[in-house]
């Protein structure tokens, strides 16, 4: 019995374990990811040097992360493909805590005018300016809360995956950091305050709530880093979530729905974020969502075993 090709067989399925053991091509969010880490790089080279502190640290990071990759590539253990994996929570805490002094430098001003302007495009005026009439404070304590969910959603997604199977997580970090790749990117090219710093003069009614609301403008104040509004993270990466578990653990998609919908609607009613950032936002997660589902069928195709042609001659 002879292949059509005359050429040895590799066993049923041995696609399959090459695959599923990590050796994997380049994945989108790699490319994202890395194409705006590559270009803060070289834009903080221009601007102040290339032996400055923050353009050695997006080299390391750069140098880290084509590193794991080429370990992946040439090993292929799941040690590896999780460490590959892992590295992009790790980079996005140090990135962004960087940007509020690295995005000044190779940014200087704020686009708030812009955005601003988007928004009377798109509504008339900025749509909080808009809602302050509506502020009192049980509500101002239950968007608090909406908006501060975030942090625990995100963490417990990610670890939530992770817990379960490989190609499970590689799905959900490939959209993931395919929105963090792109928003990072709008951050260092549109740097913004948000409402509550730019139009602060302009609103007439306070935001009073109780320990909630005290909390989570903390919170706000101790956490960003003063670029961090277009587009809208928060609502690109809760909704790319919400909707990844729609399609995989349609359990957390029915809990989760409610506090999504809040969040989405805090960050306007909180004054955090203009409309078109809340609306590139969602651009941004329906992007992710619809590669993720590219990536996922063109890997089921890879991975299932095909039939085998034999030629049988006398």
């Amino acid at each position: 019995m002879k292949t059509s090709n005359d050429l040895m067989l590799k066993p049923p399925g041995s696609l399959a374990l090459e695959v599923g053991t990590g050796k994997w091509p380049v994945l989108p969010h790699e490319v994202f990811f890395g194409f705006f880490m590559a270009l803060t790089w070289v834009r903080l080279v221009l601007a102040e040097g290339f032996t400055s502190n923050n353009s050695l640290f997006y080299l390391a990071l750069i140098s880290a992360n084509l590193l794991l990759i080429i370990l992946s590539l040439r090993n292929g253990a799941k040690a590896c493909c999780y460490t590959r994996l892992l590295f992009y929570p790790l980079a996005l805490n140090l990135i962004f805590g960087s940007m509020k002094a690295a995005i000044p430098i190779i940014h200087p001003g704020k686009v708030d005018l812009l955005l601003q302007g988007a928004d009377r495009f798109l509504v008339g005026e900025t749509l909080s300016l808009h809602w302050q009439g509506l502020t009192h404070p049980l509500l101002t304590e239950l968007f608090s809360f909406f908006y501060i969910l975030f942090f625990p959603y995100m963490a417990f997604s990610l670890v939530y995956y992770l817990c379960k199977d490989l190609e499970a997580f590689k799905v959900f970090i490939l959209g993931l950091f395919t929105i963090y790749g792109i928003g990072f990117l709008g951050y260092s090219l549109m740097p913004a305050e948000g409402p509550y710093l730019a139009m602060a003069g302009q609103f007439t009614v306070p935001l009073k709530g109780w320990w909630i609301t005290t909390w989570n403008a903390e919170i706000v104040r101790l956490g960003s880093n003063r670029v961090d509004v277009f587009p809208s993270l928060h609502c690109a990466i809760s909704s790319y979530i919400l909707f990844l578990d729609r399609r995989l653990q349609p359990w957390r998609f029915k809990l989760y729905l409610v506090p999504c919908i809040g969040l989405w609607i805090s960050t306007i009613y909180l004054r955090y974020h203009y409309l078109v950032d809340v609306i590139c936002g969602f651009l941004l997660s329906a992007f992710a969502l619809w590669l993720t589902a590219q990536y996922s069928k063109r890997s089921l195709k890879v991975k299932l075993p095909q039939p085998i042609p034999y030629e049988i001659h006398p």
